[in-house]
């Protein structure tokens, strides 16, 4: 295996962990919402970032990698961090908050890497199709939570 491949599969698993990491957090956002839309909406996401994980895990197969099937460390210590904010302000414009926060991080993720001029044009490519789908989610949450803090 080159080293070329090496890199793309290293970055791709990296890609990886962050969109399982936001897949859990959203699955995690849609049980402490107490809106129902909110919930599916969540819901919904978590299902799109799983497909995101599964796209880019086939990449790392078919370049003949081992792919990444955990998040990171981090994620959990973020998500425990959700839970213990939710329960105690016990309200959607903190869990709304919350996922912004990690739609921001996945967002320069995915720029990070769309950045890397080591990658293979496909690699990029594919990256660039997952990052279209991460960026209107940030930018839908980001207009979410300047929506609900109007509100209220």
């Amino acid at each position: 295996m080159t080293t070329d491949v090496k890199h793309d599969i290293n970055v791709l698993n990296g890609l990886i962990e962050t969109t399982l990491d936001s897949s859990h957090g959203y699955h995690d956002a849609g049980k402490e919402a107490k809106n129902p839309t909110f919930k599916s909406l969540f819901e919904r996401r978590a299902m799109q970032r799983k497909q995101i994980t599964a796209d880019l895990q086939s990449q790392v197969r078919t370049l003949g990698g081992t792919p990444e099937d955990d998040g990171t460390v981090l994620a959990s210590a973020h998500r425990a961090f959700l839970n213990l904010k939710n329960s105690v302000t016990g309200d959607d414009q903190s869990v709304v908050n919350e996922v912004e926060r990690g739609e921001d991080h996945i967002k320069a993720k995915y720029e990070n890497a769309l950045k890397d001029s080591s990658l293979s044009a496909p690699i990029k490519q594919t990256i660039a199709t997952c990052y279209a789908s991460v960026k209107a989610d940030h930018d839908q949450m980001s207009a979410l939570k300047h929506e609900l803090k109007k509100a209220s």
